[in-house]
């Protein structure tokens, strides 16, 4: 049964999560999508980083955050300055209505985390974090070599 796999569950709350935030975030009359939020706070905190960089930390393709950087600077949210040394690169920074759109989404995220986390203790929450992370340890060593055969399994 899919609901006894944890990975179906674990996928489950985090799509319900993002309904639940872009919901929230839309009623609060913000016009920018959880991938957009995501990509500002990446560039908020590094603004050195390439797109390949970004795509990692948002856990997005390139060609999907190729697209979402493409708007933020269309819709005048982010600035791009040319690199000196590098004519081929510029370098990404949230613009003042970027970080004016960060503001105006903070108080809604906090409030979408509370509810999310409602019941969870400190102590749940470091476990969660902990699971995790040794999830994702084990999934970065890359693919497994050996696979049962269907007489081993």
């Amino acid at each position: 049964m899919l609901s006894n796999i944890i990975f179906y569950s674990l996928d489950k709350a985090i799509r319900q999560y993002r309904r639940f935030a872009q919901a929230n975030i839309d009623k609060a009359g913000v016009d920018i999508t959880v991938d957009q939020w995501l990509v500002l706070r990446v560039l908020e905190e590094h603004d050195d980083l390439t797109q390949t960089e970004i795509a990692e930390r948002v856990f997005k393709d390139q060609a999907s955050v190729a697209r979402i950087l493409a708007l933020l600077l269309r819709r005048g949210l982010l600035d791009s300055e040319p690199q000196p040394n590098d004519g081929r690169r510029s370098r990404l920074r949230v613009s003042q209505a970027g970080e004016a759109a960060l503001a105006a989404v903070h108080p809604v995220v906090l409030n979408n985390r509370a509810i999310a986390l409602d019941g969870l203790s400190e102590t749940d929450l470091d476990h969660l974090r902990q699971a995790l992370e040794r999830i994702y340890r084990n999934c970065s060593s890359g693919p497994a070599e050996d696979f049962p055969t269907e007489t081993e399994a």
